[in-house]
């Protein structure tokens, strides 16, 4: 029997914002308005919004500020705008008409010019939790997604470290980080949702090196 399953990628988020110690390695996240979007482009110059429900990344948009120039991201697809307004009614036509939520936008650490991040899967066998896999998902050319269902590259979790921070051990020392907010992170999402038996995490770096917590899924790809 399939252990429970959780689409709202809000209703994780919150409770993984509980606890302080995670709650620092996960971006600034709001739900979607034109308020909560102006701001936080001001903010941080750049976001993506994605939809409650889906993967994939189906539907998620980079939304960007800069110089007074607003302009949006959806797959190799760029749009500008000179004003706010303008942006703001051709994003809600690119939108795929799902409730979206916004996140600070974060620099990836990249590899010839490509984001990467990284997939944590684990499952619940005999009680306890088993790393099943630990991957780096390299973006297409040209893409800022990095899905593999979109034309990413997988590499191991370790060759991604080693390649996109160039600096002699922050493999070893980024993967045992990434183990320990993991197994954390299992913990909390446990308590809150009894019943899962498997967990997808993603994992940013960006290119001062701190770790990020994009997503949890509770049905992995």
């Amino acid at each position: 029997m399939a252990g429970r399953q959780l689409a709202n990628k809000w209703l994780k988020t919150e409770a993984l914002l509980r606890n302080a110690d995670v709650a620092a390695h996960i971006p600034q996240t709001r739900m979607f308005s034109a308020e909560s979007l102006r701001s936080m482009l001001h903010q941080f110059g750049m976001v993506v919004i994605k939809p409650l429900r889906g993967g994939g990344g189906y539907g998620v948009i980079k939304v960007s500020c800069a110089r007074g120039i607003y302009s949006f991201t959806y797959m190799s697809s760029k749009r500008s705008f000179s004003s706010f307004e303008a942006m703001f009614r051709a994003l809600n036509r690119a939108k795929v008409g799902r409730r979206y939520m916004i996140q600070q936008g974060i620099h990836l650490a990249r590899i010839g010019g490509r984001p990467i991040d990284y997939r944590v899967k684990v499952v619940k066998q005999d009680g306890g939790w088993v790393y099943r896999s630990m991957v780096g998902r390299l973006a297409r050319p040209g893409l800022f997604v990095t899905n593999l269902c979109k034309g990413g590259t997988q590499l191991t979790a370790r060759k991604g470290l080693e390649l996109s921070l160039r600096r002699r051990g922050a493999g070893i020392k980024k993967r045992k980080e990434m183990r320990n907010l993991t197994n954390t992170c299992i913990a909390i999402m446990e308590a809150a949702f009894p019943g899962i038996d498997q967990l997808g995490f993603d994992y940013g770096i960006d290119q001062s090196g701190k770790l990020w917590i994009f997503e949890v899924n509770t049905r992995p790809q």
